[in-house]
């Protein structure tokens, strides 16, 4: 790239050049503006909060801006500040629509409601009728036609609410034939028939869990009424073997005693019969077989001077009493009897007429979720009857939004574009590119190599040998001086920008 210096240097003082003079010969453009602030906080919309629709006030702007920027409108903004007398062609006035239509700026200046109107031309004063007749327009096209939009709401409201009536009528008739073609699946509770078949079989369990209580009970008045009647023939056996009974009731020494005795038969396989611990043992087995031949003599005696008592009185009220009470258990038993019979029945029935009941249960619910959703929608809708009633009411009274001019249509004193400070350096870096971009270039398209090392890794061969070239001080001399020539030429191109951009700076010094 070095060796095509001079062609890339002249492309870039070309390109530089005619940057320079297009910057220069760009037109000033001029920015008039003007301030609207839209007061929506009126004291009906509080009031009204939740009976009526309220849009939103970006929403209404947004929709207002686009009012604005469309052709009728733009038209009109085009009579109304006399640009169209300079038009004397179809094609100059749609260039002008399209030019003001891409042009025309409506912006949010950061606060809440409070909008900018901008334009933009070469001449100040058209650009401020061209925002003048903007603000006229912007003023005067009220939110009138929300009336409109109400009214045309209103009425396909109403349209709907009345097919909805209908609707309603229809199915509320199917209702009432299906219930009554299947008014046995309908429980007073609302559950379907796997519901009642489940609670009858739940009945069912603790009918017959009470029948089986009753019947224990019942036995156990049956058994006791057997003992009783028994119980006075057996009195006078039982007094006679009540003596030996007791002969043997002694379970404590008993077990004691055999206790020992075991013990006993474990010392005598380790140790001796005069071993101390056989000797005790021994002992204690002696004196606990004494204590129970004592305790016996004592049971017998007892036994002998309280002898069992014969039946009495007593025992003929305790047999009517069991007598009573049995009689009780045969009636609960015959009641809950025939209670389990007709929950059999009753669940037999429901599983009859559970297989059935899947299909109509699925077409009640269907003909409900229909009569659900009509009788939903037709409520929503009368409620949006009476809310776009009021909202047509509320935009149509006076108050509710008020447009306000904060600052008149004004066009700037200096112009806004173009921003030749920052164009100048821009056509800087375009001529540079240009020309290192044409050095790039030619460098590709007649490639040189400069070292040997270079030659072989391109051909891929041994390198035999290495002419250098050995400079004279008359071309050492030419190089120096063409090297200062393109330092120069670089420096005056630099300069040139540099020279540009001060001047530039100087002249808006002076204007402002």
């Amino acid at each position: 790239m070095w060796r095509h210096r001079w062609p890339a240097l002249a492309v870039s003082w070309f390109i530089g050049i005619i940057g320079i003079v297009v910057v220069l010969a760009v037109p000033d453009r001029y920015e008039a503006s003007a301030r609207i602030f839209v007061d929506t906080q009126s004291i009906l919309k509080p009031l009204m909060s939740g009976l009526a629709v309220q849009p939103n006030v970006e929403q209404q702007v947004v929709m207002l801006s686009r009012t604005l920027i469309s052709r009728p409108n733009v038209e009109k903004l085009i009579r109304m500040a006399d640009l169209d007398l300079g038009s004397t062609s179809k094609a100059e006035q749609e260039n002008l629509i399209e030019k003001l239509t891409k042009g025309l700026q409506i912006r949010n200046t950061g606060r809440d409601n409070l909008y900018t109107l901008a334009y933009q031309d070469v001449n100040p004063d058209r650009a401020k009728r061209v925002v003048q007749s903007l603000v006229s327009i912007f003023v005067e096209s009220s939110l009138g036609a929300t009336r409109k939009d109400s009214d045309a709401a209103k009425k396909f409201i109403d349209e709907q609410i009345k097919s909805y009536v209908v609707k309603l009528e229809e199915a509320e008739s199917r209702l009432k034939e299906f219930r009554l073609r299947n008014m046995e699946l309908q429980g007073a509770d609302g559950q379907d028939m796997a519901g009642k078949a489940a609670a009858i079989a739940a009945q069912l369990s603790q009918a017959k869990l009470e029948l089986r209580e009753a019947e224990k009970a019942r036995d156990s008045a049956k058994r006791q009424i057997e003992e009783q009647k028994s119980q006075s023939s057996n009195i006078t056996s039982r007094s006679i073997l009540q003596e030996s009974a007791i002969n043997v009731s002694t379970p404590e020494l008993d077990s004691r005693i055999s206790a020992l005795k075991q013990n006993l038969d474990g010392l005598l396989q380790r140790f001796t019969e005069r071993h101390p611990d056989v000797v005790n043992a021994r002992r204690l087995i002696k004196d606990l077989e004494e204590q129970k031949k004592k305790e016996m003599a004592e049971l017998r005696k007892t036994a002998m001077a309280n002898p069992v008592a014969p039946a009495g009185p007593n025992q003929s009220l305790i047999t009517q009493e069991l007598g009573r009470m049995l009689a009780g258990s045969e009636v609960q038993v015959a009641a809950l009897g025939a209670r389990v019979g007709e929950y059999e029945t009753r669940l037999r029935r429901a599983q009859e007429l559970l297989k059935t009941a899947p299909q109509i249960e699925a077409e009640f619910a269907q003909l409900n979720r229909d009569y659900g959703i009509h009788k939903k929608n037709y409520e929503d809708l009368v409620a949006r009857r009476e809310s776009a009633s009021l909202s047509g009411e509320l935009e149509g009274s006076s108050g509710s939004v008020d447009f306000r001019l904060i600052d008149p249509p004004r066009a700037s004193q200096k112009p806004v574009a173009p921003n030749r400070l920052l164009l100048l350096p821009l056509a800087l870096v375009a001529a540079l590119g240009a020309g290192l971009g044409l050095a790039f270039v030619l460098s590709q398209l007649r490639a040189v190599f400069f070292d040997a090392r270079a030659v072989r890794n391109t051909i891929g061969l041994p390198i035999l040998g290495v002419v250098t070239l050995v400079r004279s001080e008359a071309a050492r001399a030419r190089e120096s001086r063409s090297l200062k020539k393109f330092g120069l030429a670089s420096s005056g191109l630099l300069g040139m920008f540099i020279a540009a951009v001060v001047v530039l700076t100087v002249l808006a010094n002076r204007a402002g």
